[in-house]
């Protein structure tokens, strides 16, 4: 007996329901009608998000997925509607986001003749992506959706382009579900070396300084609770990079802050002060390390990651545990000897009271004079109890955010990290309330920043999506201008703003809103953005020239950080 045949675009359907998919982000065109008129029989299992640009639907693909756990969808149409989320596919790269684009594609027959809307999207992708392939068959749908998912989700998550042709989204086919679970050749979670094991314990053991570094592969790897283990059976120290700054909650007293180029003092001036360096999850990256030349050469180097291509890219690991560390930390906090490091730890203390007399105490509590950034974000954690999801753009607003925002829960923090993409805020902080519909999303984010999304206001205004917009407004592009003036000689070329009445532009999308310009105003304003059901935009008038600091400067040792523009 035959099976049912349906079109390819309904088995694009099915398979998505099949991989337990329930949210889509996306913006129909000519290439990808078909499955457009296909998704219009599914709407009661397959909610689907329209944005009003398709780099909003990969950025809100991300934020779903981070802040889930589960695969953000992106649906968009060939040529254009393609080549709009190449930036959030090379974020999601980067970053270890799993997400997977489909996009629309010419017929097969078409292909490379520069038919109308054609590009060449695999060919654009592949450098970028974990895998980019395309459907040229009805046939292949159901094997292209399984395999996609499974390579987005498994091992160092990533984004994964579906490139549908045209043809194969209206032929016919038979169709039957399937489940990917393993590839030849691609090994998401590498075996685990017991002689790395035993290496790494003994020099925890012998240690009399050691430092983690505690990365977003903690949270990837849903090991928040073995890396809480580990470090308090070892009683070690540790810092966070961007990125990993909610595995390990910011009360914790072994969590000693954020790494790197405007992190916190102690963490990075006792990076070259250790004896051994823990690597959970986290790939060195330069703002981390500063310059890798004098780069804890102290230190005895221990690396956990689930992918090999890390180990030693950067910074040389002596020791290199492979495999999901949630695997790998248990298995060092069974073997490691309990510990105190009681002297070592207590000596982070004087850095972080200098820090806090000579920049926290002047940013957060100034008294006087125009509001700041970092006493906005200080006053918005401390209203939401520390319980927020923070979603910010890049630029100041994402330093301060990160620096002054704290965290008591899990997969709390979306950000473009390694990417740096501005404009990636407010899409991510829609998908964010998609992804975590039971919390509450802040979303900071600059002057510049906003305007390059800012349609995605429309998104936010047919939705109602719960999201607690927070514009820092200093009419400038505030993270080149604080650059021109350390190292230009405060020659502004184009990093002033001229800025539209927001006030204005909100009430034309329905979202309440209030412009603060007065500190006195600020937990005022604050309480009435959380009050309101739906999104609402604050608009905080904050200190034109303000920096981010400390600072590690470009080229210089992670242990020298600016405490001031006179150093």
């Amino acid at each position: 007996m035959s099976k049912e045949k349906i079109t390819g675009s309904e088995a694009l359907m099915r398979s998505l329901e099949h991989e337990g998919v329930k949210t889509i982000f996306g913006y129909p065109g000519g290439a990808i009608m078909p499955v457009y008129d296909a998704l219009y029989d599914h709407r009661d299992k397959l909610n689907h998000i329209l944005v009003r640009h398709e780099q909003g639907a990969v950025h809100a693909a991300q934020g779903f997925a981070r802040v889930s756990g589960e695969v953000g969808v992106c649906l968009v149409t060939s040529g254009p509607g393609a080549t709009n989320t190449i930036t959030g596919v090379a974020d999601a790269m980067i970053d270890s986001t799993p997400i997977v684009v489909i996009a629309g594609q010419v017929g097969a027959s078409l292909l490379g003749t520069d038919a109308f809307q054609e590009v060449d999207l695999v060919g654009v992708t592949q450098p970028i992506s974990k895998w980019s392939y395309q459907i040229r068959r009805a046939e292949d749908v159901a094997w292209a959706v399984s395999r996609a998912f499974y390579i987005a989700r498994s091992g160092r998550p990533g984004p994964v382009v579906l490139d549908f042709a045209k043809n194969a989204q209206v032929d016919l086919t038979e169709f039957e579900p399937m489940i990917t679970d393993f590839i030849r050749s691609y090994d998401p979670d590498p075996e685990t070396d017991p002689k790395a094991v035993a290496e790494a314990v003994a020099l925890i053991n012998e240690a009399k300084r050691p430092l983690v570094l505690v990365g977003q592969g903690v949270e990837l790897g849903g090991a928040q609770q073995e890396l809480k283990a580990f470090v308090e059976k070892a009683d070690i120290p540790c810092g966070c990079t961007l990125l990993g700054l909610s595995a390990l909650h910011s009360d914790h007293p072994l969590n000693k802050g954020m790494l790197g180029m405007h992190g916190n003092l102690g963490p990075n001036v006792k990076t070259n002060e250790c004896d051994v360096l823990i690597a959970v999850g986290m790939r060195f990256d330069d703002r981390v390390t500063g310059k890798l030349e004098t780069y804890a050469k102290q230190a005895k180097v221990i690396h956990l990651d689930i992918d090999p291509s890390e180990i030693s890219k950067n910074v040389k690991a002596d020791v290199a545990i492979l495999g999901n560390c949630k695997r790998t930390l248990a298995l060092l906090t069974e073997l490691i000897q309990s510990h105190k490091h009681t002297e070592w730890i207590e000596s982070f203390q004087s850095y972080a009271d200098k820090e806090f007399q000579e920049v926290i105490e002047k940013e957060v509590y100034p008294g006087e004079g125009p509001i700041n950034m970092g006493e906005v974000v200080h006053a918005v954690s401390e209203a939401t109890h520390n319980e927020a999801i923070l979603v910010t753009d890049v630029g100041q607003n994402q330093m301060f955010a990160c620096r002054y925002f704290k965290f008591s829960k899990d997969r709390s923090i979306v950000t473009s990290g390694g990417m740096g993409t501005m404009g990636f805020c407010l899409p991510a902080a829609i998908g964010a309330t998609f992804g975590r519909p039971d919390r509450t999303v802040c979303a900071f984010m600059g002057d510049g920043g906003l305007q390059m999304t800012m349609q995605e206001l429309g998104t936010l205004m047919e939705q109602r999506c719960p999201v607690k917009l927070i514009l820092m407004n200093n009419n400038y592009l505030g993270n080149v201008r604080q650059w021109q003036a350390m190292f230009f000689n405060r020659r502004y070329s184009f990093t002033p703003m001229m800025n539209p009445d927001y006030m204005q532009i909100a009430a034309a999308y329905g979202i309440p809103s209030r412009r603060v310009t007065e500190r006195e105003a600020l937990n005022d304003g604050i309480q009435e953005m959380l009050q309101t059901s739906g999104p609402f935009l604050l608009e905080v008038c904050v200190v034109e020239e303000g920096n981010v600091l400390p600072m590690t400067p470009p080229g210089s040792s992670v242990n020298y950080m600016m405490l001031n523009l006179d150093c």
